[in-house]
């Protein structure tokens, strides 16, 4: 155990990475497609297996990394980074919590003198470990001397620091004479850098030549990467209408106090529960930092980039931070986030307002010219940004959206369900230099099917997709026509490369022929939706799956196929038609593809039984059809997730292991687990479920790059 102390710091803190890194999932093109376990299984793997499950839960992770906390103080200083480094606020006392212990208010001089002060004599230490090497002394005598010059230094005419930060608050003197109007205090951030400078300055004046080590922040904001509000509710607290429209926990002030703490934040997540704090202060500290406020991140020639904030030091304080990566806006469509993205946009990315008159032919006139504005003059753009989840952000208009949109080069998660995307925008994203893996465009009202199809065949933008969702409904259908479809599925490169690893074409004008002459075998296919395709028959998809598709591990069927939709006749319907309609299920999908073939063995001593030939083990149903399945057959269970979906479960199979195993035994822990869920009907966590349609883009899998310390 001695020698485990004596460890160098770099290692304690890359041991600490790795424990953290074994609560992440791994690779989500490798990862199980089943909810994560919660319980003693073993070690995790990092092969697509769900007992024992590829990865640790958060809270393990966060766990031992707590533990390690109490070991000693360098264990502590190694593990504390990575406990800060995902940040998941959920309650509103919890992120009262979170505001107290990584911001300072302002105004509140005494907690900012006693930053000052602690600053000083950390950097006086600092300053006294780097004058020793060269054979200074470092009694008592030598540290006040070197806070005394620190503090002359400090309090020069150049100083940044306000001289009553530099005194104690008991010690000042009351006279009428400093009666004046309060200043507010510098932020933090420039405290740390003037007391730096002065450090440096009293060094080359005493000992030429020596450099002292950077003073870090003692507040733990610098350490998050990730902040996420996704999961953040009020429900249930007994507030009136009053106190949630007068007393809000989640404000606009504190966010952007919170986010200006935040210097190496790289993904950030809200929800429709606080989209009423996205003010435009809070989305130039969350877009306006990094490249963006240096100047990398738009081209050479143009104009220059016009900053919201008057204040220089705002401008100083972003050029220090780290490019956003991700942003989760799923939800958001409060007014005020809707007022702030459109200054937002008409601030920084156009060129003049423009106000919209209402009707259709002035807003397709308008987004031309924003499109002509947006490709002819350059504005100012944001590389960084990789993942934009914009699902559900109904009330930006597409004069907005559009310019928005583009302004993110690199682009590789791209959410934009259920918004109001137009054919311009999909036209202008096509020409553009983003290079997507995922794109998601459920529910899109504004969009044609021949918008969509030009941009799948011919965009060099969707050439590496490898997520594709185009899922649509009763209520909003799929714009794809046949022919539109057949082109897409006979030459789009996502199609023909067979890299797709996640398909919704629910709703869509699916026939037999395109499935089975015009399709390409899809061999890394795992996750298919078929839903709302009533003219689809069962034994059509059985064939497609068993000879393009084995490797399909969930599949959507709901109120998809004649033999299925029984419900549609009405009260009047036969008695015995919910049966045969499941009786259909059994004989002509879940019999033929998920058992594996007959053998005889009355003439082998040793048995070897073959795989089954697919690996179809999730089918999604809908409501009608689930409750006439009753408690299910053998293995084949149903589970609910806690949004009304539905899902028809082999629960005896799964990735145990380094494969797919089937028949498992009632008393495997992976069986157990599932039968679980099942008996818990409906009353899960909000992570049980497959075939997700909300696109992942706030999870990021971040290396330490040496700077988190």
């Amino acid at each position: 155990m001695s020698a485990v102390l004596q460890y160098p710091p770099e290692l304690l803190f890359t041991i600490c990475e790795y424990i953290y890194a074994a609560g992440l999932p791994p690779s989500e093109y490798a990862s199980s497609l089943d909810p994560l376990a919660i319980g003693e299984f073993g070690t995790p793997t990092a092969l697509p297996s769900s007992m024992p499950p590829p990865n640790w839960t958060e809270p393990e992770a966060r766990k031992t990394l707590s533990r390690l906390c109490l070991v000693n103080h360098a264990w502590y200083e190694a593990a504390k980074p990575w406990l800060w480094h995902k940040i998941e606020v959920r309650l509103p006392r919890s992120w009262l919590a979170l505001l107290d212990e990584i911001t300072i208010d302002p105004e509140d001089d005494e907690k900012a003198a006693l930053a000052v002060k602690e600053s000083i004599q950390a950097a006086t230490h600092a300053a006294l470990a780097s004058a020793v090497r060269t054979g200074a002394s470092s009694d008592e005598d030598a540290a006040r001397k070197w806070k005394e010059s620190i503090m002359e230094s400090l309090a020069g005419p150049d100083g940044s620091i306000p001289p009553e930060l530099l005194t104690p608050p008991v010690s000042r003197d009351p006279s009428p004479r400093r009666l004046r109007p309060k200043s507010k205090s510098p932020a933090r951030w420039k405290i740390m850098r003037s007391i730096n400078d002065a450090v440096q300055t009293v060094m080359d004046l005493t000992e030429p030549g020596v450099y002292v080590p950077r003073l870090h922040d003692p507040r733990p904001g610098r350490f998050v990467r990730h902040l996420d509000f996704n999961h953040f509710r009020t429900i249930g607290m007994r507030r009136s209408v009053e106190d949630s429209a007068t007393s809000r926990f989640v404000t606009g002030e504190r966010v952007e106090a919170l986010l200006k703490e935040l210097p190496n934040l790289t993904a950030f997540g809200a929800t429709e529960y606080m989209d009423g704090a996205l003010s435009l202060p809070v989305l130039n500290e969350l877009l306006l930092r990094g490249s963006a406020s240096r100047g990398g991140g738009r081209p050479t020639r143009g104009r220059g980039i016009v900053m919201e904030d008057p204040e220089e030091e705002d401008r100083e304080r972003r050029r220090d931070c780290k490019d956003l990566q991700a942003m989760d806006l799923t939800g958001c469509v409060s007014a005020v986030f809707v007022s702030a993205l459109t200054d937002f946009v008409n601030t920084h990315l156009l060129h003049e307002d423009e106000q919209s008159s209402g009707s259709d032919d002035e807003s397709r006139r308008q987004i031309r010219r924003a499109r002509a504005r947006f490709m002819q003059e350059e504005p100012l753009t944001f590389p960084g940004l990789q993942r934009l989840g914009l699902r559900g952000v109904k009330s930006i208009q597409p004069q907005i959206l559009m310019p928005f949109v583009l302004a993110f080069p690199s682009l590789t998660h791209l959410d934009l369900s259920a918004t109001r995307v137009t054919p311009e925008l999909l036209t202008a994203l096509g020409g553009s230099t983003v290079r997507l893996h995922s794109l998601a465009l459920a529910r899109c009202v504004h969009l044609t099917g021949s918008c969509i199809r030009d941009f799948l065949v011919r965009a060099p933008a969707a050439a590496r997709i490898q997520e594709l969702a185009l899922y649509g409904d009763l209520t909003f259908p799929s714009p794809l026509t046949t022919d539109d479809l057949a082109e897409i599925i006979s030459s789009a490169p996502c199609f023909t490369s067979g890299e797709l690893t996640y398909l919704d074409l629910s709703s869509a004008p699916v026939t037999r022929e395109l499935l089975i002459d015009v399709c390409k075998p899809q061999s890394k296919l795992r996750s298919l939706g078929l839903s709302y395709i009533s003219d689809l028959n069962l034994d059509v998809i059985a064939q497609f799956l068993k000879s393009k598709a084995m490797n399909v591990e969930v599949l959507t069927l709901a109120q998809t196929s004649p033999d299925l939709d029984w419900g549609r006749v009405g009260p009047g319907a036969p008695r015995g038609s919910a049966q045969q309609a499941m009786m259909a299920l059994h004989s002509q999908i879940i019999g033929p593809l998920c058992t594996p073939p007959y053998m005889s063995t009355l003439r082998s001593q040793t048995v070897v039984i073959p795989p089954s030939p697919t690996r179809l083990r999730v089918i999604e149903l809908s409501v009608p059809a689930l409750a006439a399945l009753g408690a299910g057959a053998g293995s084949w269970r149903i589970i609910r997730s806690k949004g009304g979906r539905g899902w028809y479960v082999d629960t005896a199979s799964g990735w145990v292991g380094t494969g797919l195993q089937r028949n498992l035994p009632k008393a495997h822990s992976f069986r157990v687990q599932m039968s679980r869920l099942a008996d818990a009907n409906g009353n899960v966590n909000s992570g049980v479920g497959w075939h997700a349609r909300k696109m992942e883009v706030s999870h990021l899998l971040i290396i330490s790059d040496g700077n988190s310390r």
